[in-house]
């Protein structure tokens, strides 16, 4: 009814209404046109995506209300004295463009973004598609943890020149061994050197931990904006994103940056969504993630444990976890890892990373050695998987039933393959009274619920 009574406040749903422009909100197709309720005509108007629609009051009052509600479950979730945010029909890292786009009307002469390294493509193509030039900080190893190596950061500021860069991006949400970036660290660099610094909190909304690194690094230095995806945070469709920040001013320049209007769709997912829930119903929601989080470390430990592997020490990520695959590793040059990972997707487990040694991309003519892994060499293979907002204990458990499945299938394949080899076969199974047969490489196939 809610939105129905919206929907009714925008010109192409008046009953007598005579468009005569190029951009009158027709849909031709009714299956369309209740998909989005009728509110065909977007949000903001050519020159600012928050700007009132008067053609669409009823769109422009849905998009100011989504504002403030997101704004409201940021403060809630702990990131207290944001001052200002907008959701942006764009998912995370086009609206990091725009940030950065943003700020080179602030900064023309700067050409560097400084970015401790995080192996996800579009964290990365974020800075080549805005045109600045990267500058990659590689991580320190602590233990298995790999973390923010600031003196780094400092040297490159002082090699570069602080008016030459344009900002210092970092990165809070993120999977083992990574952890969140050294937030407040970086943000007393940014206020001391008058750079700006923008932070990729992807899904870092839906835990406390990062919540309150954003909050600190603004409380005792500088961030000029944090982005967070709305389908990672709020199990929405993918699309959308939110901009906020703690000055009012250049967060209404980054959305005046925007060119043209934009669709209402997150917007309308994202209202619905935090009506839905409530407060109260999206504060539990945080509450359960961390009671599953702690009961999958639990679950992957014990697992990790049975076939003689560890789970990596990584206490400061909050919501990912890993396993070592050394033993998988050892024998046939990680065959055993990729192939565990390919079982896993065929078996319908989607999200776990499984991320041998030895891997390199090229991402926009910069090579990454042990792509995914954020290290150029990390000490062992791995298996990550992550306890997000909306993952259930039934979930875990599910996930650890197919991945146990999978880990006896890929050792007992990965034993008959370093005992048994070409002729020795035949050898082999005269040698122990045996058929050849007995001794073949098991053949892989999928297994069943009931198996």
């Amino acid at each position: 009814m809610l939105l129905t009574e919206l929907s009714v406040m925008d010109s192409n749903n008046f009953c007598g209404n005579c468009g005569a422009g190029e951009r009158e909100g027709r849909v031709v197709s009714d299956l369309v046109a209740r998909r989005h309720y009728r509110l065909a005509h977007g949000i903001g108007r050519s020159g600012d995506i928050t700007a009132i629609q008067p053609k669409a009051a009823g769109s422009s009052i849905l998009s100011v209300l989504t504002n403030a509600m997101a704004l409201d479950v940021i403060r809630l979730a702990g990131i207290k004295t944001t001052k200002q945010c907008f959701v942006v029909p764009m998912a995370t890292g086009m609206s990091l463009v725009l940030c950065f786009l943003t700020l080179r009307q602030l900064r023309p002469k700067a050409r560097y973004i400084i970015w401790p390294r995080i192996d996800q493509k579009s964290c990365f193509k974020a800075i080549l598609t805005a045109g600045f030039e990267p500058v990659i900080i590689e991580n320190c190893l602590e233990g298995d943890e790999l973390r923010t190596d600031v003196d780094t950061i400092q040297s490159k500021i002082k090699e570069l020149g602080a008016e030459n860069i344009l900002c210092l991006y970092t990165t809070t949400s993120c999977f083992a061994p990574r952890t969140p970036d050294r937030l407040e660290e970086v943000g007393k660099i940014c206020k001391n050197e008058d750079i700006p610094h923008i932070v990729n909190n992807a899904y870092g909304l839906q835990m406390s931990k990062c919540c309150h690194l954003v909050q600190q690094a603004a409380n005792v230095g500088r961030v000029d904006a944090f982005v967070q995806s709305t389908d990672k945070n709020f199990m929405v469709p993918v699309g959308g994103s939110i901009i906020a920040g703690f000055d009012s001013k250049f967060v209404e320049k980054i959305s005046q940056t925007y060119p043209g209007r934009a669709s209402a769709s997150p917007s309308v997912d994202l209202f619905i969504t935090l009506l839905t829930l409530g407060s109260k119903g999206y504060q539990n929601l945080l509450k359960q993630r961390k009671d599953v989080f702690l009961y999958l470390k639990e679950k992957l430990s014990a697992l990790g444990t049975q076939y003689g592997e560890r789970l990596l020490n990584t206490p400061h990520n909050p919501i990912s976890m890993v396993i070592s695959l050394e033993t998988f590793d050892e024998m046939d040059n990680s065959k055993a890892v990729t192939e565990l990972g390919s079982m896993l997707f065929t078996r319908c487990v989607s999200g776990a990373r499984v991320v041998p040694r030895g891997q390199s991309k090229d991402i926009g003519g910069h090579i990454f050695q042990g792509f995914q892994s954020h290290t150029n060499s990390y000490h062992c293979a791995y298996l990550t998987a992550a306890a997000a907002v909306g993952m259930t204990k039934e979930d875990v458990d599910l996930f650890i039933k197919r991945l146990d499945k999978v880990m006896a299938k890929v050792r007992k394949s990965q034993k008959r393959r370093g005992d048994i080899n070409g002729s020795a076969m035949e050898e082999t199974a005269l040698n122990e009274g045996g058929t050849a047969e007995e001794h073949a490489p098991v053949k892989i196939e999928n297994d069943s619920e009931e198996e």
